[in-house]
């Protein structure tokens, strides 16, 4: 689970950066998304980079799914009777629920920006106009936002745990762990946010 989670956030950091690109205008987002297309060219074929980061992705986010069933279905077992209290944060009493946000809004944001069928004005080759069109709209925004805000809890706590599951155990290193993980969920909640609030902005037209 820790492994396929690294492997999730590393595309998150990488996705940031390349959405941010919308605020430099159409020319460099467009050209942007071109160029990915075009990696590892003439040895691979065109978007053929592109459909290994997919397979890669699928394959981490269906053994991350598995994972958290596995490790949920075993702590009941070791654990059937409920805590009398509970000490833990919002974070992590989400993370299920945050998951399951995520994966919905995973099926909207591909129908949204990569096919095109929920989009106002989906058309293909095009990301900036088609991110300007789909965050034209309310409800694009908020369901955005909330998986948004969703992604960061995640990550907070994810982050964290992950870093405990590959044996990071002393106090010091742990402090700075915890300080790292909140501080990468806040850049990258930030990051995602700052495209929908452009657009309803006008800063990005």
């Amino acid at each position: 689970m820790a492994v396929s989670g690294l492997v999730m956030l590393g595309y998150l950091v990488a996705h940031m950066l390349g959405n941010l690109k919308v605020f430099f205008g159409p020319d460099e987002m467009n050209g942007y998304a071109h160029w990915l297309r075009t990696i590892g060219g003439p040895v691979l074929h065109h978007e053929w980079f592109l459909w290994i980061v997919r397979v890669v992705l699928l394959a981490a986010v269906v053994l991350h799914g598995v994972s958290a069933y596995q490790l949920s279905r075993r702590g009941i077992a070791a654990r059937p009777v409920k805590y009398r209290r509970r000490r833990t944060d919002y974070a992590t009493r989400t993370m299920r629920w945050g998951g399951v946000i995520i994966a919905l809004f995973v099926v909207w944001h591909l129908l949204d920006l990569t096919t095109g069928t929920v989009n106002p004005r989906g058309q293909a080759g095009h990301p900036y106009e088609n991110i300007v069109a789909g965050f034209g709209t309310w409800y694009a925004c908020v369901i955005y936002i909330v998986a948004m805000l969703a992604v960061g809890l995640h990550i907070r706590h994810g982050f964290w745990a992950a870093a405990q599951t590959l044996g990071v155990t002393r106090p010091g290193a742990a402090r700075l762990l915890k300080a790292t993980a909140d501080v990468l969920a806040a850049v990258l909640t930030a990051g995602f946010l700052a495209v929908p609030i452009g657009v309803m902005t006008g800063v990005v037209n």
